[in-house]
């Protein structure tokens, strides 16, 4: 018989059952193997972004930093320059 209880035992697709889950077709598992394997690229994809973010805003830092030290250095060769000033002449 096609059905058991009024439940058929084949969906409308024509797929078999077997213990209530359909036999799954060669396709749709290489589907659902790409969509694995795409899912996976893109986690790694939203990690590289993530790390080339945290890098910028290093980058950023690091700017700010050597800004400061280019404006100490700066002040500092002024002092040298008044200290060889009054020492030397």
């Amino acid at each position: 018989a096609d059905s058991e209880y009024g439940i058929p035992r084949r969906c409308p697709c024509k797929t078999y059952e077997a213990d209530g889950f359909h036999y799954r077709q060669p396709w749709v598992i290489d589907v659902e193997e790409e969509l694995e394997r795409l899912t996976k690229r893109v986690e790694e994809a939203e990690q590289v972004m993530m790390g080339v973010s945290n890098l910028t805003k290093q980058i950023e830092t690091l700017e700010e930093q050597v800004k400061i030290l280019n404006e100490q250095v700066y002040d500092l060769t002024v002092q040298v320059d008044t200290l060889e000033k009054v020492c030397f002449d």
